[in-house]
């Protein structure tokens, strides 16, 4: 049986970073972001990231540790996460992952090799040049003859998604979605998956609220120092929500107020997306955080669910 990991998931504003650190208190616990935002330096109001005073002692890793000028993939996270867990467990303390970046925390749970799986450049550079040459439309049509489920579930827009699909498909023979069914389980840890939902319509005032928030804390402001150190919309870094829509706004492609609203339907819409991700996890237990009458009865549920999986350290 594999070391014991507590892995806390859920839609972008439901909670996830409070709730997270009473347990990680109640349990002994250290956390490890898994936020493909909050990783970076500088990016502080944009992605909600806690302050030390939020954080209330509690060790976050993963969290403003990279240059925002740098690229940070899937495969940097699960090598930093992994040392970092081994490190809590060295403290004997409780590693807990806490965020909505679905592919990280795939990384971790299933066995996934990226030094043998990297995607083949020389094809890749050929898709893009051909979504370049012919349109995307064409590029999706290519697709669509080889994995119509996969053309049917990807926008001819979404050429990041058409090229991965193909380079699947050219690399292995495999259709995208039968490739995702190969995962198997990591056995390093023995690990309890918890999701955290609202209901959908606060919720969304949450997402709402908390967009009014971040432009009220400055936003603006902390977009046009990012601009300022030479960083636009090319970088991974600002092409995260909060981002890309105020450099949208301060390169003159929108006004002030159709920002704010591209934001809060952009954030909504990626909730949705994130609940679809996680709703895929056979082996997670949602809390409804509706159905608890305050924050502290929520976290005692989660500290009892939990101690009755794992064997804690």
């Amino acid at each position: 049986m594999g070391k014991p990991l507590l892995i806390i998931v859920g839609p972008t504003a439901v909670g996830k970073t409070e709730t997270s650190i009473s347990i990680a208190k109640k349990l002994n616990g250290e956390i490890i972001s898994a936020d493909s935002i909050q990783v970076y330096k500088h990016l502080d109001i944009g992605s909600a990231k806690p302050s030390l005073t939020e954080q209330e002692g509690i060790p976050h890793y993963l969290m403003d540790e990279i240059d925002p000028r740098e690229n940070f993939s899937v495969s940097d996270f699960q090598r930093k996460a992994k040392e970092y867990i081994h490190l809590i467990y060295d403290k004997h303390k409780l590693p807990i992952i806490v965020g909505g970046t679905g592919l990280y925390v795939n990384s971790i749970i299933y066995q996934m090799d990226f030094t043998s799986t990297a995607s083949n450049w020389s094809l890749r550079k050929q898709l893009e040049e051909e979504a370049e040459l012919y349109g995307n439309e064409s590029l999706h049509h290519k697709l669509r003859e080889v994995d119509k489920d996969a053309a049917d579930r990807i926008h001819p827009n979404n050429v990041k998604r058409v090229i991965r699909a193909l380079e699947v498909y050219y690399e292995s023979g495999d259709k995208i979605h039968d490739f995702k069914n190969t995962f198997v389980e990591n056995p390093e840890y023995d690990y309890v998956l918890i999701g955290l939902i609202r209901n959908r319509q606060q919720l969304y005032e949450r997402i709402n609220q908390r967009v009014d928030l971040l432009i009220e804390n400055g936003l603006v402001d902390e977009v046009k120092h990012l601009m300022a150190l030479g960083l636009d919309e090319d970088n991974i870094s600002m092409k995260g929500l909060g981002y890309k829509e105020i450099v949208g706004y301060l390169k003159g492609a929108y006004g002030f107020d159709q920002a704010i609203e591209i934001l809060k339907r952009d954030t909504r819409r990626y909730a949705k997306r994130q609940l679809t991700w996680f709703r895929r996890y056979d082996k997670i237990n949602w809390f409804d955080i509706n159905d608890f009458e305050s924050k502290d009865a929520l976290v005692y549920n989660i500290i009892q669910y939990v101690e009755g999986k794992l064997s804690l350290i």
